[in-house]
């Protein structure tokens, strides 16, 4: 028996930890805050401390502060919930994984990452890091999971199936968000929520986070920003502009400071190019893409409503990508595969790469609509043929991933068309 809340929904990332607590002595789930850290691990766990437990004037956390080992003490696997608010808890940790010599001893969360030097020792051997995000679809119910990625990279094909996902499905799952307080909630309801999460993030999560007090309108500025480049290889000095457009003024190294902050809660994606490698003639982009944590996030910092976006498609277009990159890089940890990025200096690009630890690889293209397939599919083609021209190896697959309709199917081409409501590991 483990300490499974009612009403818990599997996440993908489940086997993932049973794996390591069979190898490692501590796992530590990490992820922006809300998206299910802790209802997931205590599924693994047999006793709990809640290290910002309120009662008592928040004694736990003052307890663990002043003697982290008596937060160690307990049914294993123990679960600190929050440790990052007790660094030293980290260490405890370690030393006891040492002193025991034991596997599946602990599972930490941290909605934040812990300050530098915070820690004496980083638990390389003893502690495997884990990043948790917010829902895919498939964990959500609003995917069959049928088309599965990893049996696409073995070589597989897909048995053909209608898709369901209409345009006003596609604006709910974008809208809504992958966060497991909002699935039963109505969609307003839900906007509701993510907006709040952006108020938080904007007014105090952001300063809280290093200690640096930051300007709430400016840190909205960025935010709003960062929301209208979603999923683009966007630089530095094109999110100052943009926000100079709106009168808000920010430094090229405030834009990097709210970056880093943003990346210390987990909120912030950076989708890594891929290709720096290859033994091209042309020259490659190096940019990242950058998305927020999910695409709820970047609808409220835009202040869109459904309405609205079904009105402006290309907007839609671009967060129907946040989606299903957020969902591959959920996928992607499942199945051991990293994501990627391909753009090259002659506009050739591909919307993510899944690489394996092997050197397999798939080139992934996303479109909002069915009828934008044939222009997915001779990108791909293209793709395929630059990189073995290189000296890569050719790819494992190839993937369109579709929003509204048509049909799941592998094509005579070998090309595998993918509606987003079929998509799984």
């Amino acid at each position: 028996m483990t300490l499974r809340e009612d009403g818990y929904r599997q996440r993908l990332i489940d086997p993932v930890i049973d794996r390591d607590l069979g190898v490692f002595g501590a796992v530590s789930v990490e992820g922006p805050k809300w998206c299910g850290k802790t209802w997931t691990c205590l599924n693994h766990a047999q006793s709990v401390y809640y290290v910002m437990d309120p009662e008592g004037d928040f004694s736990h956390r003052r307890l663990a502060l002043l003697d982290p080992q008596t937060a160690l003490e307990g049914d294993h696997p123990r679960l600190i919930d929050e440790w990052q608010e007790a660094p030293l808890l980290w260490d405890a940790v370690r030393f006891q994984i040492d002193r025991g010599r034991q596997r599946g001893l602990y599972l930490l969360t941290g909605s934040t990452k812990p300050r530098e030097h915070a820690t004496a020792h980083s638990g390389t051997g003893r502690i495997v890091r884990r990043r948790m995000r917010p829902m895919s679809l498939v964990e959500s119910g609003d995917s069959t999971g049928a088309a599965s990625l990893r049996n696409l990279l073995d070589g597989g094909k897909l048995t053909p199936a209608l898709s369901r996902m209409t345009l006003d499905d596609v604006l709910r799952v974008i809208c809504r968000g992958g966060w497991p307080g909002s699935l039963d909630l109505d969609l307003p309801e839900a906007i509701v929520l993510a907006r709040s999460y952006i108020d938080h993030l904007a007014e105090s999560d952001i300063s809280e986070v290093d200690d640096v007090s930051r300007n709430h309108y400016k840190v909205r500025a960025f935010l709003g920003s960062l929301a209208r480049h979603t999923s683009v290889p966007v630089q530095i000095p094109t999110l100052r502009r943009d926000m100079s457009a709106l009168e808000t003024t920010a430094t090229d190294a405030t834009i990097r400071a709210y970056m880093d902050a943003l990346r210390k809660l987990y909120v912030l994606e950076e989708i890594p190019a891929w290709g720096s490698h290859l033994r091209s003639r042309e020259p490659l982009k190096a940019t990242p893409k950058r998305l927020l944590a999910d695409p709820s996030l970047a609808v409220a910092s835009l202040g869109a409503t459904p309405d609205r976006l079904k009105a402006d498609l290309n907007t839609l277009g671009f967060l129907f990508e946040s989606l299903c990159l957020r969902d591959l890089l959920v996928i992607g940890d499942a199945i051991d595969a990293s994501v990627h990025h391909y753009r090259d200096g002659n506009g050739l690009e591909a919307d993510a790469i899944l690489n394996l630890p092997d050197n397999r690889w798939a080139g992934v293209e996303i479109k909002l609509g069915f009828n934008e397939v044939e222009t997915a599919a001779a990108s791909l083609t293209r793709l395929s043929k630059k990189v073995e021209g290189d000296g890569r190896p050719a790819p494992s697959a190839l993937i369109v991933i579709t929003g509204v309709g048509g049909l799941m199917e592998t094509r005579s081409d070998g090309i595998h068309v993918v509606p987003i409501d079929q998509l799984g590991p």
